[in-house]
């Protein structure tokens, strides 16, 4: 039998290793604050875009990994709301087309497939999103794509790698997902350009 990575152990490092960078830098800027005695400045600026960032998280990653049951479902002001504090300073910019209210769990499945991007364009760029007749289209364009073939090959087949690491195991929950609402990804590349169809 072949070995399937924990995905429920991948999940919880996968949070934690997304939510020490901006929790360590409030830290720090509590620290600025204590040592200069000021009540405001650069420090509590600090403090502020790191709470903003980790709030941000904390609600994309609600979602994405997230409990959800098939009454619920999120708003697209939310939506946006989170997607827009989520790209403050980020590199990859997300274009959410898609108009009305989504059920959670498909929306839990393109917040998932948008992490996905993130790997494939670490240097920037733009990835759409788009959902015509129930089925997500998403495009990833940069000049600078970079595709890792074995996990884009997972998430069509759902065949993971023995060695995914956290930061990736997306990859392993997308298939699942998309599965258990009767979908399999789609995945097709140029050298600028990345599809994915669920």
């Amino acid at each position: 039998m072949t070995h399937k990575p924990d995905l429920a152990a991948l999940v919880g490092s996968r949070i934690c290793h997304d939510l020490i960078s901006p929790v360590g830098a409030i830290s720090n800027g509590m620290e600025l604050i204590e040592l200069s005695g000021s009540a405001n400045g650069p420090e509590l600026e600090l403090i502020g875009e790191s709470v903003q960032n980790a709030n941000a998280k904390i609600r994309y990653f609600r979602v994405a990994f997230g409990h959800s049951s098939a009454d619920q479902t999120v708003g697209e002001q939310e939506i946006l709301t989170i997607l827009d504090n989520v790209g403050i300073g980020a590199r990859m910019m997300v274009d959410w087309t898609v108009q009305g209210t989504v059920e959670r769990a498909e929306l839990r499945l393109a917040f998932l497939a948008i992490l996905c991007f993130e790997t494939a364009l670490p240097f920037g760029g733009v990835v759409s999103v788009q959902r015509e007749d129930g089925v997500w289209t998403f495009t990833g364009e940069s000049e600078k794509l970079r595709a890792d073939e074995v996990l884009w090959a997972a998430m069509e087949s759902g065949d993971l790698p023995e060695d995914l690491a956290p930061a990736k195991v997306q990859f392993g929950l997308v298939p699942r997902f998309a599965k258990a609402i009767g979908r399999q990804a789609k995945v097709s590349r140029t050298d600028a350009r990345l599809v994915v169809v669920i």
